[in-house]
């Protein structure tokens, strides 16, 4: 009797214990694929290796489209993960889903978590507050714009690999140059919406949308300006180069990232998060340099517009599992960990001592251009510059997609493919005012 008690005494114990250490599951959607999705993987087990409340099961749902498209269905049916990764397009859309997220800052206070939206680079944190002041959503894997050239193609055509092209009629001369000399592709963009459009915009202080691109006072009403006389000029430039076989269209999104980690393209203008696999991946010598611009336009360079993504917090979980995501921010927070995640990947250190820590590691001077996106970033902004946060842009930057192939096709001019984006663009966008009360 004596024993039978005992056992059942160690039973129950284990049970209890067991119970005890059940970890909190936080569910992380995202949409990391390649070095990145290692990258969140190992970031998922650090955090999870420093504490034994919770537990982050980080899993990938597909591109930024397709992983946003897949939580709000899974919201509606109850079945939505704590955290969800949205790319910068879909902020106005996430910002319109009512009592479908909790705002970050919430999340954070009723935690009593370590949490100061100042201490973010003012380019990130803006992008993701609402204009009442709270943060809406976790800056997670900003970037921006860049430009990366294949410096021993450069050498090959006589071109100084050391000093990159500076203005836009420089990168032309750069890839006619490159062209001579049998390079298949001189030149290519990725993301041809957000660099050649949104990005050129800001860099060159031009209006991309009405009220201030979307993100002043009623940015619901926000109407595309981006058929400018600079705009045509500059897609006509392209068209032209493509026509010559100077710049080469290589496909949608980060597609055309391939061609010039493989060697085929020699010029690119894609997203700083690029380096991780370039670092990785390229076999000749490369360098990262600041867009380039128009020499005669007013106010450039200014700064680049804001990409990558951020973390959300789904509504309709408990209370213990948003201290565990709360927590989980806040280890995210740390600038070790801000500055280590910019120094693999390319994104930035969205805290400013995060990018202070690098700075005095010497981690720029070993690795020349990796600084070249926070310079970008940190500039003063202007009513044009502060980034594009527009509603239904997902749409939108498919149609911009759409039309600018087109001229690549040499199917139609500049001129009439951005008046096509304005037109198409601007009833999706009284399409998303209506359905937000048109106020």
């Amino acid at each position: 009797m004596q024993y039978k008690q005992i056992a059942l005494s160690a039973v129950i114990a284990a049970t209890t214990m067991g119970a005890a250490n059940a970890a909190t599951e936080i569910q992380w959607w995202h949409s990391m694929t390649a070095v990145n999705n290692e990258w969140v993987n190992d970031l998922a087990k650090q955090f999870n290796e420093s504490q034994s409340e919770y537990k982050v099961v980080p899993t990938f749902k597909g591109v930024y489209d397709e992983s946003m498209t897949a939580a709000i269905a899974a919201f509606r049916s109850g079945n939505a993960p704590h955290i969800l990764q949205v790319f910068e397009v879909g902020t106005a859309t996430m910002m319109a889903s009512k009592g479908a997220t909790v705002p970050v800052g919430k999340i954070m206070a009723d935690a009593g978590a370590k949490f100061d939206p100042s201490s973010y680079i003012p380019a990130v944190a803006g992008y993701y507050t609402a204009p009442n002041g709270q943060m809406l959503s976790f800056p997670f894997n900003s970037s921006t714009t860049v430009f990366y050239y294949n410096k021993d193609a450069f050498k090959k055509a006589g071109l100084d690999a050391e000093k990159a092209p500076k203005t836009w009629p420089e990168v032309f001369a750069a890839a006619k140059k490159l062209k001579a000399a049998g390079v298949s592709c001189p030149m290519t963009t990725s993301w041809q919406g957000w660099t050649q459009l949104e990005s050129f915009s800001t860099w060159h202080n031009v209006e991309f949308a009405t009220h201030g691109n979307g993100m002043g006072k009623d940015g619901h009403k926000a109407r595309l300006k981006l058929n400018s006389p600079l705009h045509v000029k500059h897609i006509n430039n392209l068209a032209e180069a493509a026509k010559a076989g100077d710049f080469v269209y290589k496909g949608r999104g980060s597609v055309p990232d391939a061609s010039f980690v493989s060697g085929e393209c020699a010029m690119t203008f894609a997203s700083s998060s690029s380096y991780g696999n370039v670092a990785k991946n390229a076999k000749f010598d490369y360098g990262i340099s600041n867009l380039p611009y128009y020499p005669d336009a007013k106010g450039a360079p200014q700064n680049t517009v804001i990409g990558g993504a951020s973390l959300w917090a789904m509504a309709g979980k408990k209370a213990q599992e948003y201290k565990g995501v709360a927590k989980f921010f806040e280890f995210l927070s740390k600038p070790e960990i801000q500055a280590a995640s910019h120094q693999r990947t390319g994104y930035l250190p969205v805290t400013m001592e995060s990018f202070k820590m690098t700075e005095a590691s010497g981690f720029y001077q070993k690795n020349p251009g990796t600084d070249v996106a926070v310079n970008q970033m940190i500039r003063k902004v202007t009513d044009n510059s502060r980034g594009v946060r527009l509603g239904n842009y997902v749409q939108i930057r498919t149609i911009e997609d759409e039309e600018l192939e087109q001229v690549w096709a040499g199917k139609q001019s500049g001129k009439q493919a951005l008046d096509n984006i304005v037109k198409r663009g601007d009833e999706l966008l009284a399409r998303f005012e209506r359905a937000n009360g048109g106020k």
